[in-house]
């Protein structure tokens, strides 16, 4: 009985042992401190500071935000990063779809355009004049002389870019014009509207006025634009740029010492005479 008696007793015991340590409250683990903001950390030395949206303000004064940057859009591109096409008007609408100047700053696609329809459209005008000029000698006599290069310019795509954008900044510097619009201008001025082809009836051979499609104009008259150029400096002082500039401002301007015009004017005059 004395066992069981004293077994009772050290059960209560215990029993209040547990009921007293759940009363007393456990404590609670110390809470970290955040870390300080990037901003307001001490930049070490030799370190890069680090930029921030928000301006560091006098004492007193709230802070106050950066205004953001200005996204500039893709089709205010500046070509050769000098010359907008932004205010560029082109008057003959019927080659108005076939004039673009895209969103690169240098004009070249680096001949991708194996799956484009109509790649002549997606083609920028100035990428099409360089490639006009990357011609061999013509072997003959254009204008009173024979034309023999021996294909200095073939292939020379990063050449010929060079070449236009001297030409566009004498445009700019002698005129004060956008060359962009002198070039557009030259274009209009000098794509004919009319052209012969030969026709074969019983064995005789005539020569029809027909009318020439938009793209054929724009061809020719880049065609004319790119080989009055190679004329003017062949076996001349004059470099190749300073040649483009010469003939583009005389196309412009609809001087009749043009080339590109004389050539408009006598493809018209003959189909005129051929109808």
């Amino acid at each position: 009985m004395m066992v069981l008696i004293v077994a009772e007793e050290e059960v209560k015991n215990a029993e209040q042992n547990v009921e007293a340590t759940d009363a007393v409250p456990k404590k609670r683990a110390p809470r970290k401190k955040a870390a300080p903001l990037a901003a307001e950390q001490p930049a070490a030395e030799g370190a890069p500071a680090i930029m921030s949206d928000v301006e560091p303000a006098p004492a007193g004064e709230p802070r106050r935000r950066r205004p953001a940057q200005k996204v500039v859009n893709v089709n205010e591109q500046l070509v050769f990063g000098k010359f907008s096409p932004k205010d560029v008007v082109v008057r003959d609408q019927s080659i108005s779809a076939y004039i673009t100047f895209g969103s690169r700053a240098f004009p070249n696609i680096y001949g991708r355009r194996k799956n484009m329809t109509y790649y002549t459209t997606h083609i920028t005008i100035i990428e099409r004049l360089m490639n006009k000029l990357m011609r061999g000698g013509t072997g003959k006599k254009v204008g009173g002389k024979v034309i023999r290069t021996e294909g200095r310019l073939q292939g020379k795509k990063l050449k010929v870019m060079h070449v236009v954008e001297h030409a566009f900044d004498s445009i700019q510097k002698n005129t004060g014009k956008n060359p962009l619009q002198v070039l557009v201008d030259a274009l209009q001025n000098s794509a004919p509207v009319e052209d012969t082809t030969r026709v074969r009836y019983g064995g005789i051979s005539y020569n029809v006025a027909v009318g020439i499609s938009a793209e054929r104009r724009l061809n020719v008259a880049l065609r004319n634009v790119a080989l009055a150029a190679l004329v003017g400096a062949f076996k001349s002082r004059r470099s190749l740029s300073d040649a483009l500039a010469s003939e583009l401002v005389l196309a412009a301007n609809k001087d009749p010492n043009s080339y590109a015009v004389k050539k408009k004017v006598e493809l018209e005059r003959i189909a005129r005479s051929a109808r």
